[in-house]
């Protein structure tokens, strides 16, 4: 029997739903739960489609830019020019090769949450126990929970004592949750209020409870999520991607166009048929970057490696530009912007404040007092007192492990436990002196826990911590700096303010009580006996305490222009008091919380969107509506979390960031990059190494088009003047791949300028060609054709072609070399630039330079490149008159610098960073 679609369990009574389950306290039979798993199949998170290999390397061939490659490569083959036809179809197989590589690394995401999955699971059928593969489970059957077990499936409880769970990977909330079998839950409730419920793949930490299955495999919450993952699968092209593809169409049709009319041309004026081919297969490859692609690999490749060095670890190579274009970064609170561990902040004992310094569970901090106008002078009895408490009523524990303390047991006690050792008490001494002799759980209703232990002269005291009224109203007597006396009516007052006051900073507050009991046996020692006629002792405020370098890092972003949205599952108040204390939003800003989110159809949150800085109470499906809804406003969106919860969203962003220590599986998976010490600041960090490698690349694209434009407009000017072509095929696909191709690979490797998180974030439709780069694009092709135009035509008055195309190609080849100095900056000219930074790029000119040398005069490579002899003489004169664009460009740099520093406002050529 499939699960009924019945919404909204956690609204309804347990009769209703046992009625609609066809099920009972004491669960199916056997029978009856064979018949329904053979009917609905196993209990487990099916996958996504899968990854076909041919599909992702038909993929590489999608490019126009390819396509032109392989039609020159044919073409060149069947004109028996076999040296071209290799040379480009190799190029054309390499792109394919590496990019295949890269996307055959699929992610598994469904994959990771099939292993949040419990194995195991005990269940109640026909009266009786058993344990049984979690797969197995089904729609009615009753689930038998305790501590340290993780939930086969979601379920409505029907009992519960003391039963807390874990719900942080799935709702984002980094308390333990109270579950009550009898609470009144509303049929809107988040995820995170439904504590009539249960969860597939959350964790009971303590307690006791049964609970009737009423969702099962991809029904389940966590299947919903599994959902949302596969939807947002086919994440959008990266920004890098983008642009390309939009200059890459542009660029081949326009070179399409000038060879179609220049081949019609050709054929007009009576050329022949297999020399305007040929000539048109030269037009086409000299418009084409083919060592674009290489170069943007090579790029992307050597910013993962910088990255990794900063504990950034890219699973997609186009990954690491999109953070450079990141305008927004929505963020998980738990775990990303703070330590995901609770941390006590402040103490109040014997009517003085003590501030607890450090973070999570490790024992490094302090207690210092607090100076506050009216407080009492603080004693060391007084708060050694209630450090006994904290310890004393505590029976978790904190441990290293894999260099992280965390709390084995109650994650709240875990924190009293490290607030008390800080205030000084000795666990192991109170465990020897005082050794344990009976507990009295956490109960919802009772709001506090009570541990029991005997004193050294044989007497037993209760120590207690839970809710500060509750506490209050059991309470006779406090304990002050001069010792325990009767409260009155303003010593209650007065802990009301202060509890009050605590909780106004978003401090969630405990009281500590003691009371010395008569000695009696544990059966005896019930809560109505043991709570009651207590000593108020303190209060103890925590919270989850944001990293420190979470708030620089917000600052960070928000100096280069880029937004952060704080998204989590946790209470509304919280948020704001964490997203106030990072700068994220300020006191009084508006904090949307998931029913506000469910009120609101697509179009109206894209409305709100920009206007929101912190969503609370939110689940995976509102998280990923936020992503899309930002998107909708060409924004590039980058997403953090660590939890379950956060992957749907870190899978549909722009770029999604894992946190490496506290992340899940699924997590991991679905995200672009992975964060590996969880620290928000190193995305900042990315977000600038980012920033550098557009800029590499753009600079890069600029050298080589610019170089692709004078080749186009030197052969374009001899075509149309009926001159012999100046370059061969060979020619163009030597300077393309070799004097273009492998100074730019070079220029790709330069650092990031220091001034990179000064400019704002480049937008999603950004051209890569704006009218600056198209200017200095025009320009320096100008300046190349004209100077290898005039030592072409020079040459043909006195020499034969094949010379003057020698003379053509050489002069050539020598400016496009000489200016990869220069390319280096748009600004700077190259003068001011060491050539130490970048020996590689010094090295492939100087190798460059000598096998061209070398092709004048070995008569091997000389046919090779189809090149005549040459004198050196020549050569040196060739090299000089080479060096004039060079010359021109760096001159103009100096000028506009000079221009600028004495009139700002002044025009420019310079291309512009964003």
């Amino acid at each position: 029997m499939s699960e009924p679609t019945s919404v909204a369990w956690h609204a309804r009574t347990t009769a209703s739903i046992l009625t609609e389950l066809t099920s009972s306290d004491a669960g199916l039979t056997q029978a009856e739960a064979a018949r329904r798993l053979a009917a609905d199949g196993p209990n487990a998170i099916t996958g996504g489609h899968a990854v076909q290999p041919w599909r992702i390397l038909l993929a590489q061939f999608k490019s126009l830019i390819i396509w032109l490659l392989v039609a020159a490569g044919a073409v060149s083959a069947l004109l028996g020019d076999r040296v071209d036809a290799v040379a480009i179809l190799t190029i054309v197989v390499l792109n394919a090769g590496i990019g295949f590589y890269q996307e055959y690394q699929a992610e598994r995401s469904i994959a990771a949450l099939q292993l949040l999955s419990a194995p195991l699971a005990r269940v109640r059928r026909e009266g009786a126990e058993l344990e049984i593969p979690a797969a197995h489970v089904v729609a009615g059957d009753v689930l038998v929970l305790a501590g340290g077990d993780v939930v086969a499936a979601d379920a409505r409880l029907l009992q519960a004592a003391s039963l807390h769970c874990i719900e942080s990977a799935l709702t984002g909330e980094s308390e333990a949750v109270s579950k009550q079998a009898t609470a009144e839950v509303a049929e809107s409730a988040p995820l995170g209020d439904r504590d009539d419920m249960v969860f597939m793949g959350t964790s009971v930490t303590t307690g006791r409870g049964l609970a009737v299955v009423v969702a099962v495999a991809m029904r389940t919450e966590l299947g919903h999520i599994a959902g949302l993952i596969e939807q947002a699968d086919a994440a959008p092209k990266t920004p890098l991607q983008h642009r390309l593809d939009a200059f890459g169409r542009v660029l081949v049709w326009a070179a399409l166009g000038i060879v179609g009319v220049l081949f019609g041309l050709g054929l007009w004026r009576g050329t022949p048929l297999l020399e305007s081919t040929l000539t048109s297969v030269s037009l086409a490859v000299a418009a084409v970057p083919e060592g674009l692609p290489a170069v943007v690999t090579v790029a992307l490749a050597l910013g993962v490696m910088r990255m990794s060095r900063r504990r950034a670890l890219v699973r997609r190579l186009p990954a690491v530009e999109t953070l450079g274009s990141t305008s927004v970064i929505c963020t998980d609170k738990t775990g990303t912007l703070t330590f995901g561990q609770m941390t006590v902040r402040q103490l109040y004992v014997a009517g003085a404040r003590y501030s607890v310094s450090g973070a999570g569970y490790g024992p490094e901090g302090e207690v210092v007092v607090t100076p506050t106008a009216g407080s009492v002078s603080p004693t060391a009895a007084a708060l050694g007192a209630l450090a006994e408490v904290l310890v004393g009523s505590n029976s978790s524990q904190v441990a290293l492990c894999d260099g992280v303390w965390r709390a084995i047991g109650d994650p709240t006690e875990g924190a009293l436990l490290v607030a008390g050792q800080k205030a000084g008490a000795d666990r192991a001494r109170l465990d020897r002196e005082y050794p344990h002799y009976h507990d009295l759980p956490f109960d919802s209703d009772r709001k506090c826990s009570t541990t029991i232990r005997r004193m050294g002269d044989g007497r037993l005291r209760a120590f207690l911590n839970g809710a500060p009224d509750v506490l209050l109203a059991h309470s006779t007597r406090i304990y002050t700096a001069s010792g325990v006396r009767a409260m009155t009516e303003a010593d209650r007052a007065t802990w009301v303010a202060e509890n009050t006051r605590m909780a106004q900073s978003s401090l969630r507050v405990l009281g500590s009580c003691v009371r010395d009991l008569a000695d009696a046996a544990p059966d005896a020692l019930t809560a109505d006996v043991v709570e009651r006629e207590l000593t108020f002792v303190g209060l103890s405020g925590m919270h989850d305490p944001p990293r420190p370098s979470a708030i620089q890092a917000v600052a960070d972003c928000r100096a280069a222009g880029i937004r952060v949205v704080m998204i989590t599952g946790d209470h509304p108040h919280t948020a704001a008091a964490i997203a106030q204390e990072l700068g994220i939003a300020p006191a009084g800003a508006p904090v949307l919380g998931g029913a506000a989110l469910d009120a609101m159809d697509d179009a109206a949150l894209r409305a709100r969107v920009q206007d929101a800085a912190v969503y609370a109470r939110v689940t995976a499906e509102h998280k990923l509506r936020i992503v899309r809804a930002w998107q909708s406003h060409d924004a590039v969106v980058a997403m953090t979390g660590d939890g379950v919860n956060d992957a749907p969203a870190i899978r549909g962003a722009d770029i999604g960031v894992a946190m490496g220590r506290s992340g899940t599986d699924v997590t991991k998976q679905a995200a672009d990059m992975i964060i590996t010490d969880d620290d928000f600041a190193t995305i900042v960090a990315a977000v600038a190494e980012g920033r550098g490698i557009y800029d590499n690349i753009r600079k890069t694209l600029l050298y080589l088009l610019a170089g692709n434009t004078g080749e186009l407009l030197l052969m374009t000017v001899c075509v149309v003047a009926g001159l012999p072509s100046p370059l061969l095929p060979i020619h163009l696909l030597w300077i393309n791949l070799v004097t273009d191709g492998l100074p730019a690979l070079c220029l790709a490797t330069d650092a990031p300028d220091a001034g990179v998180m000064q400019d704002t974030p480049r937008r999603r439709s950004e051209r890569i060609a704006n009218p600056g780069f198209l200017r200095s694009m025009l320009w320096t092709g100008v300046l190349t054709a004209g100077v290898t135009l005039a030592v072409y035509l020079v040459m043909l008055r006195t020499r034969d072609t094949a010379d003057s195309r020698t003379a053509a190609f050489t002069v050539l080849v020598f400016a496009e070399l000489l200016r990869s100095f220069g390319a280096r900056s748009s600004t700077l000219p190259l003068w001011r630039i060491p050539l130490s930074t970048n020996p590689a790029l010094l090295g492939v000119v100087t190798l460059s330079f000598a096998l061209q040398f070398w092709s004048h005069h070995n008569t091997t490579w000389g046919l090779v490149l189809k090149t005549t002899h040459l004198p050196l003489i020549d050569g040196v004169v060739l090299l000089l008159l080479g060096a004039i664009p060079m010359v021109v460009l760096e001159l103009q740099k100096a000028w506009r610098r000079h221009r600028t520093a004495s009139a700002p406002q002044a025009g420019a050529w310079a291309v512009s960073a964003t």
